[in-house]
């Protein structure tokens, strides 16, 4: 079966902190599968070398690259994520902008009543909306 995934690559070795952080903040999210570096591998040991998980539902797949790139996430490819309720998008962008940068914060942009978008501590850019 042919499957498209996002795919988030860190670096310096957070990948699961990343993880860890959106799977206690976002419904229906965990770990599906993941495999960490072993000793001797490029990568520090028991980072992740890849792995398989769900936010909201829908699968993801990340890494923490032991090769250093000269780029790293950016807004054009962001996660859109559809809220029932104003709370709980408020909520969410509490979290996700903690140590992070807002770059459109939360309000009535004409095409919704509350939406925001933000890159969080890790650089991983969010568009986060209540549907209409």
């Amino acid at each position: 079966m042919t499957t498209a995934r996002p795919f988030l690559m860190f670096q310096d070795g957070i990948a699961q902190t990343a993880l860890d952080l959106y799977f206690a903040t976002f419904p229906d999210s965990g770990m599906v599968r993941v495999e960490r570096h072993a000793e001797g591998e490029p990568g520090p040991t028991g980072s992740i070398k890849v792995a398989v998980f769900t936010l909201c539902g829908r699968e993801f797949m990340c890494s923490d690259s032991p090769v250093k790139h000269g780029f790293t996430f950016t807004p054009a490819s962001s996660t859109f994520v559809e809220f029932d309720s104003v709370a709980e998008l408020e909520r969410v962008f509490g979290i996700l902008a903690e140590g992070g940068q807002v770059l459109m914060p939360l309000g009535d942009y004409g095409f919704s009543p509350r939406f925001g978008w933000l890159n969080d501590r890790f650089g991983v850019s969010w568009q986060l909306n209540v549907g209409s």
